[in-house]
């Protein structure tokens, strides 16, 4: 039955001066039936489509992007703050996931044969679904959209979207950009709903799959849901990374690297570097270079070249941030630089380091989405492990050893994460899965398994 009550519209503001940018209608319930009727009616027609040709229209898509850069970089600079040239990086990442999906959808999605213990033939085929729904956040606007997106239509599944509200004008330019590349009608649908309206969606009988990348608590509401409508699900969370400095660490090299790693999308990214575990041999001397380094970042207009961090993407993001830290300090831990909200129009936080950071504080315990970084001392290299450990989040790390092949044995034995990284920051590369474990939830994307995982792996026994 059609609601009667009108919503508020859904308001996109620019957190670099706090000004309105554009407001959106909610879509009615019928308009949601509507369109996912219309996604599963695309994606009959599609799964029958080969590989090569759907690759044809992906790598279309990923050409598109590229043409539509300028304009879609400054909209997602608008709307959430990031760095133009960050913003120019996150739209090239996303051509190149299109490439590499279409070159290699057919490897990763081919027909196996096995041999049965009767001496007949069993054959395994990944054969798509239906249509997949995807809630995503609003800190990387694009490649969150295109990450679980492109891998489905590659493997020949439809693909619903509701994205984060402030984030509404990149969603959809994406709807126009997949129009424009030639992506054939109702195969990619941005849905413009509530909480109560995702619910319908998620509940609805030709909704197959449900990928969420958000928070834990998002996280429990949507997995819960999920599970209780008996669907696939894949949880993509939270995180607060511990980066481990060892002893024979290059420092020059982790300090820039640890800086690059906790302000790089002004923070606001949930594989970020957040807890840096120094042993205490290097400790004094990784500490001042790094506030040092953090210091003299340069705080301002993510439009300006010059600009190093810009604005948290809302006020009341900054608030939560500014709370942590403040909480954090009240509990013990020590404040060597920023931490004070600005005056000023914009929602802006500084470079902000704590050290004395311990359990029961959020610094140590939560992720703090901003540009706030936790220095913990380690008596030496078992006690940094335990530590980066000691947190109930798992998606990524860090180790900055110059024996790389130790290093290396660290990282696959010990550290319980989903992804770690050897003397580098990186957040996603298209030939790698992407995911986590524990809190920051479970499910993978990207190098091929994101492609597996909302596809029906069916066996076909021949007598």
């Amino acid at each position: 039955m059609e609601k009667t009550i009108e919503k508020e519209m859904i308001k996109t503001i620019n957190p670099t001066n706090g000004k309105a940018l554009n407001s959106y209608e909610y879509f009615t319930d019928d308009a949601v039936e509507t369109t996912i009727k219309k996604s599963h009616e695309a994606f009959k027609s599609w799964k029958t489509k080969s590989f090569e040709d759907r690759g044809k229209i992906i790598k279309s898509i990923g050409k598109e992007l590229l043409n539509y850069k300028p304009e879609l970089a400054e909209l997602m600079t608008n709307e959430m703050g990031k760095l133009l040239k960050q913003s120019q990086q996150e739209v090239d990442l996303c051509a190149g996931i299109c490439d590499y999906s279409a070159d290699n959808a057919a490897e990763f999605l081919k027909n196996e044969e096995r041999e049965l213990q009767d001496g007949s033939k069993g054959i395994i085929t990944y054969a798509p679904t239906g249509v997949i729904y995807g809630i995503q956040p609003w800190n990387y606007p694009s490649y969150q959209v295109i990450r679980y997106t492109i891998t489905n239509l590659m493997a020949g599944n439809s693909v619903l979207l509701k994205h984060a509200a402030n984030v509404t004008g990149t969603a959809k330019l994406l709807e126009s950009i997949f129009t424009a590349a030639g992506l054939p009608k109702d195969l990619f649908s941005v849905l413009l709903i509530d909480h109560d309206q995702s619910d319908l969606v998620i509940n609805h009988k030709l909704v197959r799959g449900i990928t969420l990348t958000g928070s834990p608590k998002a996280g429990e509401i949507i997995g819960e849901k999920a599970g209780k409508a008996l669907k696939k699900s894949v949880l993509e969370l939270g995180s607060n990374d511990a980066y481990i400095v060892l002893e024979d660490a290059d420092i020059e090299l982790a300090v820039k690297t640890s800086v690059m790693g906790r302000i790089y999308n002004n923070g606001e990214t949930c594989i970020a570097a957040k807890r840096f575990v120094v042993v205490e041999a290097v400790y004094d001397q990784f500490k001042e270079a790094f506030v040092n380094a953090m210091k003299a970042l340069n705080m301002g207009n993510p439009m300006d070249k010059d600009t190093k961090l810009g604005p948290i993407a809302r006020e009341d993001l900054r608030d939560t941030l500014h709370e942590q830290v403040e909480k954090s300090i009240e509990h013990g831990a020590k404040l060597l630089c920023g931490g004070e909200i600005p005056k000023g129009e914009g929602f802006f936080y500084p470079a902000t380091v704590l050290e004395n950071v311990t359990s029961g504080q959020p610094a140590y315990d939560d992720e703090l989405f901003g540009p706030v970084a936790a220095l913990i001392k380690a008596t030496d290299e078992d006690d940094a492990m335990r530590i980066a450990n000691d947190s109930r989040f798992g998606l990524g790390g860090g180790i900055f050893s110059k024996n790389v092949e130790h290093a290396t044995e660290l990282a696959e034995k010990h550290f319980d994460t989903g992804m770690v990284f050897i003397n580098k920051f990186g957040t996603a590369y298209p030939n790698m899965p992407f995911g986590g474990v524990k809190d920051s939830g479970f499910g993978r994307e990207h190098g091929g398994f994101g492609m597996k995982e909302f596809v029906n792996t069916k066996s076909i026994m021949i007598g």
